[in-house]
């Protein structure tokens, strides 16, 4: 941390010099699915850490895969994987504290910052964004700060048991039009909100849990078919169904549509990504 602070005073000093404090950003947002700066006075783009108020318009917009680090259990190994594949990481609070054990940057870190170890640490190609609110988690705060066409959530689920409950909750108010996949050790789940459709093998394991309450119209390819089902939290759920055709569908009722997750193990992620990404 003390070798990025002193990189970033460095590089601030010869900014203020140079009078090229703007450029820098507009350097930065002009390369393709770069993180896009906020119009602000030059003083305070000086400032390491920028202040946010409460769930503002999106920030940060990106074209591609989007991930989001937490401070649970992250596989380094699969961060390091989607990078070079050409994601885009942003940390959530802590998070960023992992992307960069795992030898990567972020490309933002977005929280209230009570865990980031040195908020003020990290280099101009990091943006840090606090927002101070304590109604949402940083998980959420990420999520409302942030605009892509796939997010994928990692260190969100395992470790505390309370943050992985927080998460979903975060998926059931977050998931209505915006593709969002949690990843643990074993699984993945996508939050839909939608009729959808998968290729997988027959045999292969599809778990559907409800978040809200969520009327299915019909379903193909499933042993158990959700035709004309209520699954909702505490009542019924549909998990362990199983694939019976090389490809699935599920249709919730028009109008009656709640947040679900489509869960599957973890080697699905790539061609899930792929699905989503059409």
């Amino acid at each position: 941390m003390v070798v990025r602070r002193l990189r970033a005073l460095a590089i601030s000093n010869f900014l203020r010099q140079h009078d090229l404090v703007q450029v820098q950003w507009v350097f930065l947002s002009s390369v393709s699915g770069a993180p896009q700066r906020d119009s602000v006075e030059p003083n305070q783009s000086l400032a390491r850490v920028q202040e946010s108020p409460k769930e503002d318009k999106p920030r940060l917009r990106f074209d591609g895969v989007l991930v989001i680090v937490g401070g649970g259990t992250v596989d380094a190994g699969l961060l390091r994987e989607l990078a070079a594949k050409g994601a885009h990481l942003v940390g959530a609070d802590g998070g960023g504290d992992a992307i960069h054990a795992a030898g990567l940057v972020p490309e933002a870190i977005i929280g209230d910052l009570d865990s980031l170890a040195d908020p003020q640490g990290w280099g101009p190609e990091t943006r840090v964004i606090r927002i101070a609110e304590q109604e949402t988690t940083d998980f959420e705060k990420a999520l409302y700060s942030t605009e892509a066409p796939v997010t994928i959530a990692l260190g969100m689920m395992g470790k505390r048991f309370d943050h992985g409950l927080a998460a979903l909750d975060a998926v059931a108010r977050r998931g209505r039009g915006r593709a969002i996949i949690l990843v643990d050790e074993v699984d993945i789940a996508l939050g839909l909100d939608h009729a959808f459709d998968f290729a997988v093998p027959p045999g292969t394991r599809v778990s559907i849990h409800p978040l809200t309450p969520t009327r299915f119209a019909r379903s193909a390819g499933l042993k158990y078919p959700l035709d004309g089902l209520l699954l909702a939290p505490g009542v019924r759920t549909g998990t362990s169904n199983e694939a019976n055709a090389a490809e699935f569908s599920i249709v919730p009722e028009a109008g009656d549509a709640g947040v679900f997750l489509l869960i599957l193990e973890r080697k699905w992620l790539e061609p899930l990504v792929e699905r989503l990404k059409g």
